[in-house]
């Protein structure tokens, strides 16, 4: 390779779901491109994510969290995930380091097994272990699958992350830039607006209703004094649910509106009225065309 030839190359990040993905991805872009809460499968869809510098640009793949589906939808993700393994350059799998290695962590690895790019494990979540115990979790894994590197990172705090940066560069072949150097993913603004509302929704919901919801813009357009209009539905699947998304006198939607657009506004940078609403569309995770009309559908 020739030196300061520009390097560039697709990477997918998969793991079990809730290890840490798209807060590794959001702290690598150094910008919120992925939602994020302790709810498993946050991520539903498979999202671009890009990193650029001087010495080359590395397109991340932010994957749905692989899991055995128990619907539609769960089958759609798992799609999106394995779909995500193809035509890549390498592959960053994530384990929760502060979690015993269990089925779902083995499961994952063993469809990594048709992968002919470099995979390597990071053990997710440091910050909450010990040194002894960083090392026992490496020899546990040393006999899962034949990596490229194991490296121990912390998501949350960055650490290890220049670490990871490093060795993908090590690997990645000399190629074109594929995006603009300012551009950090591929995701649509209405559809990033969604995903906002869709966050806190989990983050104020301890309910198993998150799974139940799907959030879409209907519509997003400039007004008067550079202000944006944003009309977004929250899809449910019972008027239970319903009910609970609402919240007493409407105080579960207001404190989630008020918390969406405050982040929608600094992503958009301008002032914005958001106008929720909340409608039932039943069973909606089984049923194709409530998935394609989410968003939710295989390319």
């Amino acid at each position: 390779m020739e030196e300061n030839q520009f390097l560039s190359g697709f990477v997918a990040v998969v793991g079990r779901p809730n290890v840490g993905k798209s807060t590794l991805i959001n702290y690598i872009v150094r910008q919120k491109v992925s939602i994020v809460s302790d709810k498993a499968q946050t991520t539903r869809n498979r999202i671009l994510c890009i990193y650029t510098d001087a010495a080359g640009q590395i397109v991340f793949l932010d994957t749905p969290g692989i899991h055995k589906p128990k619907h539609k939808l769960g089958e759609y993700m798992d799609a999106a995930a394995y779909q995500s393994l193809r035509d890549i350059d390498a592959v960053l799998f994530l384990v929760a380091g502060n979690e015993k290695k269990g089925p779902g962590d083995l499961f994952v690895a063993e469809k990594l097994n048709a992968c002919k790019v470099p995979v390597f494990l990071l053990i997710n979540k440091v910050d909450l272990l010990t040194k002894a115990e960083i090392l026992q979790k490496i020899t546990e894994y040393r006999s899962v699958y034949p990596f490229a590197g194991i490296i121990p990172v912390s998501a949350r705090t960055g650490d290890n992350v220049a670490t990871v940066m490093g060795e993908l560069k090590k690997i990645l072949p000399p190629g074109p830039q594929y995006f603009p150097e300012d551009m950090v993913t591929d995701q649509p603004e209405r559809v990033l607006a969604a995903e906002i509302i869709r966050e806190k929704l989990l983050l104020s919901l301890r309910e198993e209703i998150p799974h139940a919801i799907a959030v879409y813009v209907d519509e997003m357009k400039k007004r008067e004094k550079n202000k944006v209009y944003i009309r977004a539905t929250v899809y449910v699947e019972r008027n239970s649910q319903k009910r609970i998304v609402i919240g007493k006198n409407g105080s579960v939607l207001k404190e989630v509106g008020q918390a969406a657009r405050q982040e929608i506004e600094n992503l958009l940078g301008s002032s914005v009225f958001l106008d929720i609403w909340v409608k039932i569309k039943a069973d909606w995770r089984n049923k194709a065309s409530a998935l394609r009309e989410f968003g939710y559908h295989e390319e």
